[in-house]
């Protein structure tokens, strides 16, 4: 399984700066199902920059590795690849299911999207962050994934909301920017109430093929 990641990783570090390999991945059709081990970018509905990170700490709270709102398409800087939580039984290829608990490790630093009771940097609310590596993980890197509608399965396109399971923060981003650790980004933080404001959207990426026997 970990070459299977690192082959992925190494695929999209060399080509991810042209838009046709995302797109030749992702969007072949409609309504791709999305697997552990697929690496995707995750748009926020009601702004449309890209959940993203990148090797700058935050110069408060934690002092953690920044996450934020990043308004182009083409950045490295903003894929996830999405793997489930240690001592479950799924594996690469599964499809994912709506309610599952699952990690988002930032493909280009490997640390995990992470959240704690830290105050973020503009709103004051909960602070979102990356954190750890490939051998370092904790609850604070688990989120629960909640598709809007009748769904089971995820899949591309489709509205979601991420709970971080430690805080029960959901995750969110508004219109708030940064000017000084990355000028024109967005904040992206936890909040505890269901707002318009943490919908986000599985968008381009490399979605690996559903193993036959877990897609329902």
């Amino acid at each position: 399984m970990a070459l299977g990641f690192f082959s992925l990783a190494l695929f999209l570090l060399l080509s991810v700066d042209s838009d046709s390999v995302a797109a030749a991945a992702s969007s072949g059709k409609e309504g791709v199902e999305i697997t552990y081990g697929s690496a995707i970018k995750l748009m926020h509905e009601k702004t449309k920059f890209r959940l993203h990170s990148h090797d700058v700490p935050y110069g408060s709270g934690s002092g953690q590795q920044s996450v934020t709102g990043y308004p182009g398409v083409v950045d490295s800087n903003s894929y996830w690849i999405v793997k489930p939580v240690p001592g479950t039984t799924e594996k690469q290829g599964d499809a994912v299911m709506s309610g599952a608990t699952v990690r988002l490790q930032h493909m280009k630093t490997r640390k995990w999207l992470h959240s704690h009771l830290h105050a973020s940097p503009i709103s004051g609310n909960l602070e979102v962050s990356c954190f750890g590596d490939d051998s370092n993980s904790d609850t604070g890197d688990h989120w629960k994934l909640i598709i809007e509608g009748s769904g089971k399965i995820w899949k591309q396109d489709q509205r979601v909301r991420l709970q971080h399971i430690d805080t029960s923060g959901y995750l969110h981003s508004h219109d708030k920017k940064y000017q000084r650790i990355a000028g024109g980004q967005q904040e992206v933080c936890g909040i505890r109430e269901k707002r318009p404001d943490n919908v986000w959207l599985a968008a381009e990426g490399v979605y690996l093929p559903v193993n036959e026997s877990s897609s329902k």
